[in-house]
């Protein structure tokens, strides 16, 4: 199989490849930091020009996993939208694509520091979600089973010198990867990240297929951005 199923807390949690988490029990589909119309907003404030496609490629994603869990619910895990102008600036296509992907299903937008949830959009806003002994919010904190996201690890397996954004955990914590085409990340052995756990850390990468591994220090470091191969 190609994603990665584990224990955290009482449930049973599935990794997928592309970066999100799915709770067959609940049927839930997660996703972190999709910072869609990152594009619009480096235009708005640099001046730099950018190819316009990530918010596509970042619903395209999304509407794949969609249509392979059928998921009830769609837990957006903050920092949805790079800003809140960047959501009222949707285009019309995309507008559709998120509409249509919405219908049927109940769709939560988590706040997250860089939008506290598009307010033009369906669904509902919430500063975090609380289900099933787990809780979901943006910036990790000290609750114990806590599913957050904000942080874009990256990863590299020891030798590969690859990196790719991946999921955190200790198996009391649970960080997500950034779903967004356009994200950078941080490498997971940054003392900003491994401080957040105390127990033995495994990331999963994300790509064709989850894989799970021991977190090490010794993985080559990455800087925060894209890179030679990388889709974020």
């Amino acid at each position: 199989m190609n994603t990665h199923v584990f224990r955290f807390g009482e449930q049973v949690l599935t990794a997928l490849p592309s970066g999100a988490l799915w709770w067959g029990d609940r049927r839930l589909l997660c996703v972190s930091d999709l910072h869609l119309g990152k594009a619009d907003r480096i235009a708005r404030r640099t001046g730099r020009m950018l190819p316009p496609y990530e918010t596509r490629e970042t619903l395209a994603r999304l509407a794949a996993d969609i249509a392979l869990t059928d998921p009830a619910t769609v837990l957006c895990l903050g920092d949805s939208f790079d800003d809140l102008m960047a959501a009222d600036s949707l285009d019309v296509t995309d507008t559709a694509m998120l509409t249509s992907l919405q219908a049927g299903r109940r769709w939560l937008w988590a706040e997250g520091n860089h939008d506290p949830g598009p307010l033009a959009l369906g669904g509902t806003h919430v500063a975090q979600h609380d289900c099933g002994g787990l809780t979901f919010r943006h910036i990790a904190s000290a609750t114990p089973h806590e599913i957050s996201g904000h942080y874009h690890p990256k990863h590299a397996i020891p030798g590969t010198g690859t990196a790719r954004p991946c999921f955190l955990t200790d198996g009391n914590r649970l960080i997500l990867p950034a779903y967004g085409a356009y994200t950078g990340g941080l490498r997971a052995t940054d003392p900003v990240l491994s401080g957040l756990f105390t127990g033995r850390i495994l990331a999963i990468l994300t790509g064709r297929r989850a894989i799970c591994v021991p977190l090490t220090a010794s993985a080559p470091s990455v800087r925060a951005g894209r890179w030679p191969g990388s889709r974020r």
